[in-house]
C-alpha cells in the first residue's frame, strides 16, 4: 500500500515536471515566435535603424533653359541640418540647441529645437533647410570640436531652387515646394523630368554611436534630373512684361494684364505673363497692391486672415493667360468674319447699313458709334469694328455653321498646351445657337456672351492669318539628359486647317486694314505692316463690373510670323475702348520684338523722305499712347521714371527734330532734372559721341557727315562744360578724316582717331 503510494507520488511529480517543462517551452517558443516571425522586420529595422546612419545625396534638378539657353531656373547646392533625438546627450541638450539656434538665425531657434529634441524615438529630423556653406561649416566646427564632440547633429546635402531674373516668366515658370518638387507652372507640370533620383551614404555605427570605418560603408550614387529648353525667349518676355507692368500702372488696372507673344507658324509660345505677378524666389510674398489691401483689412490673429491669404497667395500663381475665360467682344469678329470669307457668304464689296441700333427679337443692339456708321463695305466694318454689321453677317452664316466653326477653331476645347491649369471657354449650345429668334447668335457674332482663355484666342486669331492651321500651342522645345544631350525635341503640331488659304489671304488684308486706316492705328510701327483687331467687352457675369479691353496683333502682314494678344482687365478710365488703350501696348511690344527678331522694316518712297518731324505735345498723356504718337511721326521715345502718365517732355511741343531723334518723357516729378555738364567728345568718331551724348539723355545733330567715310568729330555746340537739360540739342561738326577705310598697316582705325585729328 505504501509502494503504491510513493508510486503514485512519483507520478505526479514528473507530470507536473513535464507541465512545466511543456509550458516553459511553450512560452519561450512563442517568444521566439513573436520575436522572429511577427515582429522579426520591425525589429531588424530598429536594429538597422541604431547601427546604420543614411545621409541623403541630394539629386540636383534640372535647368530651365530659354530657347537660347540662358538658364531661367537653376538649382544651387545647400544643405539641411538635421538632429537625431534618440542620440542627443539629455545633459548638454540645452546648450547644444542654444549655440545651434545662435548659429541658424533666422532659419530656426532654440524653441523649434528643442521641441524636436522631444521625439525621442526618432533619429532624424530636419530643423533648418536650405543652408549655406558658411553656417554649414560653423554647424561641423562646433559638433567636431574635439574637446566638445556633439553627438545627434549632421548634415545633408541638398539643393535649392534659384530663378535668376526674379519675377521675369513666374507665371510660366511656377515654384518648387520645400522638399525640391514642383508645386506650381512648368516646375509642377515636367516634375517627373525635372526631378533627380537622391542617392544615400549609409554607414554602420557601433555601440556609442560614433561611425565605424569606410569599409562597413556603402554609396548609393544621385542621379541628377533632366533639363528642359523653353520656346520662351527671355528677351521678348522682358519687353512683353515691362510693357504690361507700364500699361497696370498706367490705367490703373483693377484686376489683372495679360499678354502672350506666339510664333504663328509653329505655335511657340515666345513670352507669356500675368501682372501683377511674383517672385518665384519667394513666391508666398504678396506682390499685387490690391491684395495687399484687401489683406489689411482683416486681423493677423483672425482665421478670416489666414483663409484670404491663402486665397489671394493661390490667386497671384495662377497663370491667367490659360486659366481664366473672358469675353474676348469685338476680337472674336475675325473669327466670324473668316468664317463667311471660307464660305463665299460675304465678299469686299457687300455693303452693310448701321444707323446704331440693331433689333433682333425684342433685343436692341447698340453700335459703339452713337450716330452709326451708315453705308460701309466689308473691309469698312472691320476697320469700323461694327457690332450690327456683325450681326448681319452673324445671320447669313446661321447658328448651326458659326457653332461648327468655333469647334474647328479649338474655342471649344483646350489647346493642350504643356502648361498646367488651362480651362476651356464656355459658349452656346448649337440648338441655342440656332433656335428662332436667335439673340444668342446676334451677341456671339461680335464676341459677346460668351467665353474663351486668351491662350485659346490667339491660337484661333493666328489660324486666321497663317493660311488657316490651327496650331496647338507649346513651350517646352527640348529635353536634355544631365550631360547636355538632347533626348526629346517637341515639333509644331498642326491640329487641323480651319479655313482655305485664299480665305486667310482676305483676312490678311481685313486685319491690315484696322491698323493701317481703323480702329487699331495706334498700333502701328512704322517701316512694319502689322495688322490686328480692337476688343471691348463689358464682364456680362457680374454685377456693375468693368470692361475687358484687348487687342490682338500680327506681324509682318504679307507673311505673318508674329502675334501679340494683350488682355487689360478693369482698367479705371472714361474712354473704356481697346483701340485706345490695348492697341498701343500691343504696339509698343511690336516695336522692340520685331527688330530685336531680325524682321527688317520697309519704308516707303514718301517715309524715307520726310527727314525731319514736328514734336508734338504730349502732356497728360498716357505712356503707351505718347509712345504711338510718337513712333507714327519717325521719333523715338525715352521713359524717364516708372509712371504711366507723360508729366513732362523735353524737347517741347512744337520743336523740329530729325526722324530718329529721342524725345524723353518723364513720367514721376522726382526724376525730372536739368543739370547735365556736357562733355568733351571733340575727337571722337560720331558713333563714339552719339553713344555718349545719348547716354546722357542728350539728343544730337550732326553737321558734314559723310556716309561710309572715316569721320571724327572736329568741333561741338555749345562747348563742353555748358550745363544742359535732358534732351537738349547738341551740334556735332564732323571732319571727314578718310574717304574710304583700308586695312593695311598705319591705316586710320577706331583706336588712333585722335592721335590723327587733334580735338578742336
Amino acid at each position: 500500500m505504501k509502494k503504491a503510494t510513493q508510486s503514485r507520488t512519483v507520478v505526479r511529480m514528473y507530470v507536473v515536471l513535464l507541465l512545466f517543462l511543456v509550458c516553459g517551452f511553450g512560452v519561450l517558443f512563442f517568444q521566439l515566435f513573436m520575436l522572429q516571425i511577427v515582429r522579426g522586420e520591425e525589429l531588424q529595422q530598429r536594429a538597422m535603424n541604431q547601427q546604420t546612419r543614411a545621409n541623403i545625396l541630394g539629386a540636383s534638378r534640372g535647368i530651365i533653359f530659354d530657347r537660347n539657353m540662358n538658364p531661367l531656373a537653376e538649382s544651387t547646392t545647400v544643405w539641411n541640418i538635421c538632429i537625431s533625438p534618440a542620440e542627443l546627450d539629455q545633459d548638454t541638450l540645452d546648450h547644444v540647441a542654444g549655440r545651434l539656434a545662435e548659429i541658424l538665425a533666422p532659419h530656426t531657434d532654440k524653441e523649434r529645437i528643442l521641441a524636436a529634441a522631444e521625439r525621442r524615438n526618432t533619429f532624424y529630423w530636419v530643423i533648418a533647410r536650405g543652408v549655406d556653406r558658411t553656417l554649414v561649416d560653423e554647424v561641423l566646427a562646433f559638433i567636431t570640436d574635439p574637446e566638445a564632440p556633439v553627438r545627434g547633429v549632421f548634415t545633408e546635402q541638398t539643393t535649392r531652387r534659384n530663378y535668376r531674373y526674379g519675377r521675369l516668366a513666374s507665371s510660366i515658370l511656377g515654384f518648387t515646394n520645400s522638399d525640391g518638387d514642383g508645386a506650381y507652372g512648368l516646375e509642377a507640370f515636367y516634375n517627373r523630368v525635372l526631378s533627380g533620383t537622391p542617392g544615400r551614404v549609409v554607414s554602420t555605427r557601433d555601440a556609442k554611436g560614433a561611425p565605424m570605418p569606410l569599409m562597413y560603408s556603402q554609396l548609393y550614387a544621385a542621379e541628377d534630373g533632366n533639363s528642359i529648353v523653353l520656346t520662351i525667349d527671355e528677351t521678348v518676355q522682358h519687353f512683353l512684361e515691362r510693357h504690361l507692368e507700364t500699361a497696370v500702372i498706367e490705367h490703373n488696372i483693377q484686376q489683372f494684364a495679360t499678354g502672350i507673344v506666339m510664333n504663328v507658324r509653329t505655335g511657340e509660345i515666345l513670352a507669356m505673363a500675368t501682372m501683377p505677378d511674383f517672385d518665384p524666389n519667394d513666391p508666398f510674398t504678396l506682390t499685387n497692391p490690391h491684395a495687399i489691401e484687401r489683406l489689411s483689412h482683416e486681423r493677423e490673429d483672425s482665421d478670416a486672415f489666414i483663409e484670404l491669404r491663402q486665397n489671394l497667395r493661390f490667386d497671384q500663381w495662377r497663370n491667367r493667360a490659360i486659366s481664366d475665360p473672358y469675353e474676348p467682344g469685338s476680337v472674336f469678329k475675325l473669327i466670324t468674319a473668316a468664317v463667311a470669307v471660307d464660305n463665299n457668304l460675304v465678299s469686299l464689296n457687300d455693303q452693310f447699313v448701321c444707323n446704331h441700333v440693331f433689333r433682333v427679337s425684342d433685343t436692341d443692339f447698340h453700335c459703339w458709334q452713337r450716330r452709326g456708321h451708315g453705308n460701309q463695305n466689308f473691309m469698312e466694318t472691320m476697320q469700323n469694328s461694327c457690332n450690327p454689321a456683325y450681326i448681319m453677317i452673324g445671320q447669313r452664316i446661321g447658328g448651326g455653321l458659326l457653332y461648327d466653326y468655333i469647334e474647328k477653331f479649338g474655342l471649344r476645347e483646350v489647346t493642350g498646351i504643356d502648361l498646367p491649369g488651362e480651362a476651356p471657354g464656355i459658349g452656346h449650345t448649337r440648338a441655342m445657337l440656332s433656335r428662332e429668334g436667335r439673340v444668342e447668335l446676334a451677341s456671339t457674332s461680335f464676341g459677346q456672351s460668351m467665353t474663351v482663355t486668351p491662350i485659346q484666342m490667339i491660337t484661333s486669331s493666328a489660324a486666321t492669318v497663317n493660311g488657316g492651321y490651327l496650331m496647338e500651342p507649346f513651350v517646352v522645345r527640348q529635353v536634355l539628359d544631365p550631360v547636355g544631350n538632347v533626348i526629346q525635341t517637341r515639333q509644331p503640331t498642326v491640329r487641323r486647317q480651319v479655313i482655305s488659304h485664299e480665305a486667310s489671304d482676305i483676312m490678311r488684308q481685313l486685319a491690315h486694314a484696322v491698323v493701317a486706316d481703323g480702329s487699331g492705328r495706334l498700333s502701328a510701327v512704322p517701316g512694319f505692316e502689322i495688322g490686328g483687331k480692337t476688343g471691348t467687352s463689358q464682364k456680362l457675369d457680374q454685377i456693375d463690373a468693368g470692361h475687358i479691353l484687348s487687342f490682338v496683333g500680327f506681324a509682318p502682314m504679307d507673311d505673318p510670323q508674329i502675334a501679340i494678344l494683350v488682355t487689360l482687365d478693369e482698367p479705371e478710365l472714361d474712354n473704356v475702348f481697346g483701340s485706345v488703350i490695348a492697341a498701343p501696348v500691343v504696339g509698343a511690344v511690336f516695336n522692340e520684338v520685331l527688330p530685336y527678331l531680325g524682321i527688317q522694316p520697309h519704308f516707303t518712297a514718301e517715309e524715307l523722305a520726310r527727314t525731319e518731324a514736328i514734336v508734338p505735345n504730349l502732356a497728360n498723356m498716357g505712356l503707351h499712347e505718347a509712345q504711338s504718337v510718337l513712333r507714327n511721326r519717325g521719333l523715338d521715345a525715352r521713359v524717364i521714371g516708372n509712371g504711366g502718365t507723360v508729366l513732362r517732355q523735353i524737347p517741347i511741343a512744337g520743336q523740329r527734330m530729325n526722324r530718329g531723334s529721342t524725345v524723353f518723357l518723364y513720367t514721376e516729378e522726382e526724376v525730372l532734372s536739368d543739370n547735365i555738364t556736357l562733355p568733351d567728345v571733340r575727337g571722337l568718331t560720331p558713333h563714339e559721341a552719339n553713344t555718349r551724348l545719348v547716354g546722357m539723355g542728350l539728343n544730337i545733330e550732326l553737321r558734314g557727315a559723310v556716309d561710309g567715310a572715316v569721320s571724327v568729330v572736329a568741333d561741338q555746340w555749345p562747348l563742353p562744360g555748358e550745363v544742359m537739360a535732358t534732351g537738349d540739342l547738341v551740334v556735332l561738326h564732323i571732319n571727314v578724316v578718310q574717304e574710304e577705310v583700308v586695312q593695311t598697316e598705319g591705316a586710320i582705325t577706331a583706336d588712333n582717331y585722335q592721335a590723327v585729328v587733334p580735338a578742336g
